[in-house]
């Protein structure tokens, strides 16, 4: 390749770098693609679009689960857009569990502030699960996409903080997306080959229908 075009190629590269922006924080009334968020007018951005403070809240335990999941997410946290990155913050009471799930868009690293945490995966290929009880200070990584949980694993309340590899990470949680919705009873006892009575007793527990 000739030298000239080399540098021409160079140069253009350098020109288009140092014409983007540092940051694209989020047009959270525009619509979110794969992509993400357009990027807000940038007369428009302050210091707040920069700073979540949710994190330091506990959350509401009171439900099913006995679990809490506060997102600092790019919806919640549009300075986050486009970087890459995002938090959450999770509490589980005593009893308290995260059913196996998946994120879609993201790896996930969580780090136990309080109590102790029975964390694991499962990978996709051998269905080899990897697991361990953590206790305040242990970090553990959850692959991009993998089925993993946590679980109140004490008998006092369990924090942990979390990040994620994408602004938008999203969330499947396997127990409600087979047994939450309008799939059919027989249909979901042929995929999942549990009977009638398990089938309808889950429905009728996460709000399912037929």
């Amino acid at each position: 390749m000739h030298p000239l075009f080399l540098l021409s190629l160079l140069l253009l590269s350098c020109s288009a770098s140092a014409l983007q922006d540092d940051y694209c924080v989020a047009n959270l009334k525009g619509a979110n693609t794969p992509s993400g968020y357009q990027c807000k007018d940038p007369s428009t951005v302050t210091v707040d679009d920069f700073v979540f403070s949710g994190l330091g809240v506990e959350g509401n335990t009171s439900n099913l689960i006995k679990a809490a999941v506060t997102p600092a997410f790019v919806a919640q946290f549009p300075g986050t857009n486009g970087l890459g990155i995002s938090a959450a913050r999770l509490d589980l009471a005593p009893g308290g569990v995260v059913p196996l799930h998946t994120h879609p868009a993201a790896s996930e690293l969580l780090i136990v502030v309080q109590g102790s945490i029975c964390a694991g995966f499962i990978t996709s290929g051998s269905n080899k699960v990897y697991y361990k009880t953590l206790k305040k200070g242990d970090t553990m990584l959850f692959p991009q996409g993998l089925l993993h949980f946590q679980i109140n694993a004490g008998g006092t309340n369990a924090v942990a903080l979390v990040s994620f590899s994408s602004p938008n990470p999203g969330l499947q949680i396997t127990a409600f997306a087979l047994f939450a919705n309008s799939l059919p009873s027989p249909t979901v006892e042929k995929v999942t080959f549990l009977d009638d009575y398990e089938v309808k007793k889950l429905k009728g527990v996460l709000g399912g229908t037929n």
